[in-house]
């Protein structure tokens, strides 16, 4: 993958989340059709499958079997679907439109999507578990604990509850920068970490990696609120311009639009310099880096 261009491994790696996501969720006949339907409804098209790319990208750096990376990069998905999918309830975000799409509960009910979120939750790791993942049970055990950091009160869950109190306080840039971290940094640093570990890199080899992880996440966040406030929602795909509204400071309002442009530019150079013990076969993930910073959604 890495020897073509970002547009053809973006292209490339949604088609094949999407046949993985097809085959794992095969809507059954039974009462849980609806449930099935509504999973299948938040985790197929749409998005930019960034994580998912940068399992793939990492695990082509070691030279991991497609399959087993796909499979991987799936579970990891399938959390950040779930995550957007309760995000958008009403009690969170109350959203109606995500992807371009009515959000699940829209579509489905608020109960079906609860149940659809936990169970894409459940259903990553037991697909991380699996033996048909890796024969090693290490590697899978490993796996199924980084992620488990990256997304419970340590990670991406304590984040949002981070989130969720920014509306009634005032927090400073260190306090935002440790919920974006959390809340959105975490989930893409166990992409970048779950490739090293299907290549069996040990945790030593991985500190170039783990670095390029951490700036790419809060460099994508930059941006991301950079987009909240002069996106365009039909190409973002959702409601924006809502963080302001409800008060909360973001790194748009610590920073103002000129000094969190020149700290996403930082980032992003200093996330490419990460990268400085690999070759050519690294460009994609350079590539990524620079995606982040010009992306419109």
């Amino acid at each position: 993958m890495s020897t073509r261009s970002l547009t053809d491994a973006l292209a490339e790696t949604g088609e094949a989340i999407d046949r993985s996501f097809a085959a794992l969720l095969a809507v059954p006949d039974d009462p849980r059709a609806p449930l099935y339907q509504a999973m299948r409804h938040a985790a197929i098209g749409g998005g930019k499958r960034l994580r998912p790319l940068l399992v793939l990208a990492v695990a082509d750096l070691h030279l991991v079997d497609r399959d087993a990376a796909v499979r991987v990069a799936t579970a990891i998905e399938a959390v950040h679907v779930y995550s957007l999918v309760h995000d958008d309830l009403p009690a969170m975000d109350d959203d109606d439109v995500r992807r371009g799409k009515p959000t699940v509960h829209r579509a489905f009910g608020e109960a079906t999507a609860i149940l659809a979120g936990d169970c894409l939750h459940a259903l990553a790791f037991e697909w991380l578990a699996h033996p048909d993942t890796h024969g090693d049970p290490y590697v899978r055990a490993e796996l199924v604990l980084d992620l488990a950091r990256a997304a419970g009160p340590s990670g991406m869950a304590g984040g949002q509850a981070m989130d969720l109190a920014a509306e009634k306080a005032g927090f400073d840039l260190a306090t935002v920068t440790r919920l974006q971290r959390m809340k959105t940094g975490a989930l893409i640093s166990a992409s970048v970490e779950a490739g090293a570990i299907l290549g069996r890199v040990p945790p030593e080899g991985r500190l170039g990696l783990r670095g390029y992880a951490h700036d790419l996440g809060l460099a994508f966040q930059i941006v991301d609120d950079l987009l909240d406030a002069d996106g365009d929602e039909a190409a973002v795909g959702k409601k924006l311009r809502k963080d302001g509204a409800a008060g909360k400071e973001t790194f748009l309002s610590l920073l103002g639009p000129d000094r969190a442009r020149a700290q996403s530019t930082m980032l992003v150079d200093q996330a490419i310099r990460h990268l400085h013990a690999y070759g050519p076969e690294a460009d994609l993930l350079r590539e990524v880096a620079r995606f982040v910073l010009d992306r419109d959604r």
